[in-house]
């Protein structure tokens, strides 16, 4: 068979959607400056499905920095890979606050968190060696372990039982191959904002002699005491090897980090082929990502906002009987049954007649049968947005118990 013509008989899960999807259920196109109320489809909605947790994207001070720095040096500079002529003392600067921030000796820049991880965990790993991970991983971590040459042990999500099993299975491994074992999980789950077991991980580290990276993602700058995270929330951010996060979130921004033991940045900075093959991050992103990150320190009130909402939000949810899941983050999960078909009618009715926009995730995704509407809390959003979802949900859930939303195909998306 000619390869494209598997491709186009078989579009993939979601491909085969597009057709119908594309442009309101998939690839939807919000408009206006991010904020908490945009426009979709012609119409004002209030968002909730942008990661914008601390409500830097529209800052002021971050605008100005980043306006006054792409003026100064362009979208180009530093050229070229920063191992062979991209590499500036801002770049440095960085790293260096980005380390202390996260209670770190030493940290690594790199230009987007899909890639980085990606790349990092081929670099960490020898054929020797066995990597065990959370089932809920995401596919940036899904998709680095599958590179790895050696053996690869899944564990329950959060199941402590199941990690002991692997890891022991790994250890039989090791100790005939010499090699070393990387257990992988996540501060928080951002599909259904559960935190990692991540006290439950380090306490078994003694026994199994296992080096530990987590990708903290959703926790960086909305958990623990100072915002540095999941690790510092569950008292255990010392245990963390291998510290990783994103700028995408809570710094509304492109790049991430690694953070960790000197030498082990100092290996990853020579070895992580995403970063040393791929150009370096150009010098608005390098000096914006200091902005977002002092605005981060110095003004703890934006978490705090951030919990207000997302606690009201959450409060409210429960207290009308939607199941949230197992949630211990902003990231709110609201867990119905449903078809694909019901799936679409609702969220048609959630956005063109309540004014509601949230990301909907269906099967293949989630299991057949049930349907997930998750909403992200931010900082710029009010407590008159959290009534309003209140209202909407309730209304449109009562209308789904009713069978209002019944159909054998996906709704027509409107034009």
């Amino acid at each position: 068979m000619d390869l494209f013509t598997r491709i186009r008989e078989n579009a993939g899960p979601l491909g085969k959607y597009a057709d119908v999807a594309e442009g309101y259920y998939i690839f939807p196109k919000l408009e206006g400056e991010i904020a908490n109320r945009m426009v979709f489809n012609g119409k004002e909605v209030v968002i909730w499905s942008i990661n914008n947790y601390l409500g830097l994207a529209n800052h002021p001070e971050v605008r100005k920095v980043d306006a006054e720095s792409a003026a100064k040096y362009g979208m180009a500079y530093p050229m070229g890979s920063r191992m062979m002529s991209g590499n500036t003392d801002m770049h440095g600067q960085l790293e260096k606050e980005l380390a202390s921030f996260v209670n770190k000796p030493a940290s690594l820049l790199v230009n987007f968190g899909y890639q980085g991880i990606f790349s990092a965990i081929d670099a960490l790993l020898s054929r020797k060696d066995v990597v065990v991970y959370d089932s809920g991983c995401h596919a940036c971590i899904v998709d680095g372990v599958r590179m790895h040459l050696g053996q690869r042990f899944v564990f329950d999500h959060n199941d402590m039982a199941s990690l002991q099993k692997n890891l022991q299975r790994a250890k039989q491994i090791t100790e005939k191959t010499g090699g070393g074992i990387l257990v992988i999980s996540e501060g928080v789950f951002g599909m259904r904002g559960e935190q990692g077991d991540l006290k439950g991980i380090v306490a078994l580290k003694d026994k199994y002699n296992f080096r530990l990276l987590v990708d903290d993602a959703h926790g960086f700058g909305t958990l623990g005491a100072t915002g540095a995270g999941a690790g510092e929330e569950q008292g255990v951010q010392d245990e963390i090897d291998i510290y990783f996060s994103t700028f995408a979130k809570s710094m509304a921004g492109i790049g991430a980090f690694f953070a960790g033991e000197a030498d082990i940045m100092q290996y990853l900075k020579y070895n992580v082929r995403s970063q040393i093959f791929a150009k370096s991050l150009p010098m608005p992103f390098v000096e914006g990502g200091l902005q977002r990150l002092q605005l981060l320190k110095e003004n703890p009130q934006f978490k705090d906002k951030l919990w207000e909402i997302a606690t009201a939000l959450q409060e409210g949810l429960k207290a009308r009987g939607f199941n949230l899941g197992n949630t211990t983050s902003c990231v709110t999960p609201v867990i119905l049954d449903g078809s694909v078909p019901e799936a679409t009618q609702l969220v048609t009715d959630l956005r063109d007649n309540h004014g509601i926009f949230c990301s909907i995730v269906v099967y293949p995704v989630i299991p057949r049968g049930m349907i997930l509407l998750r909403l992200i809390p931010t900082a710029v959003h009010t407590l008159q947005d959290v009534e309003v979802t209140l209202e909407a949900f309730t209304s449109v859930a009562e209308k789904l118990r009713l069978g209002a939303y019944r159909a054998d195909q996906i709704a027509a998306k409107i034009a």
